[in-house]
């Protein structure tokens, strides 16, 4: 192997490890327990005549919120993406720092999922203060839908 090919090969070695180091670092499952809400938790606060309803973003992929979303969710697009975190910046900026907040995605397990978490930074490091996960431990379908919670489908 020459110095030139040891060189190239370092450099895509040491790529690697960064993608695999961030797509680590944004894994739902280092959100705390106390920024999670469950499904049902949530379904109770949606149906209830009482208090304020939460802003609800879905931060998954476009054709997962095409198929099946909350009803009132707002699409925001993958907050893995930075256009995706640039329009939720952009969405809540003017809001108060105290709205209730609720992210969410769905698209895969919650011990593979790459969108909650930065959205979920992003928020807080924002200053706000009420902000929930919406805690998926399987996908959309298995823990919301199959559950016959509300949807909507298309835009």
């Amino acid at each position: 192997m020459t110095q030139s090919n040891g060189r190239s090969f370092a450099f895509a070695l040491a790529a690697a490890t960064l993608i695999v180091a961030t797509a680590f670092a944004y894994q739902a499952s280092m959100i705390p327990s106390s920024h999670l809400i469950n499904p049902d938790e949530l379904v109770k606060i949606l149906q209830s005549t009482k208090g304020t309803k939460p802003l609800i973003i879905h931060v998954g992929p476009h054709m997962l919120y095409l198929e099946a979303h909350i009803p009132g969710s707002e699409y925001i697009g993958p907050a893995s993406d930075p256009g995706g975190l640039q329009r939720l910046r952009t969405r809540v900026g003017p809001l108060p720092r105290n709205k209730f907040i609720v992210i969410y995605c769905g698209c895969c397990p919650w011990s593979h999922c790459p969108t909650v978490r930065p959205a979920d930074d992003a928020l807080r490091a924002m200053g706000f203060t009420n902000v929930k996960v919406l805690y998926i431990a399987d996908n959309f379908g298995t823990n919301w839908v199959d559950k016959g919670y509300p949807i909507a489908k298309g835009e």
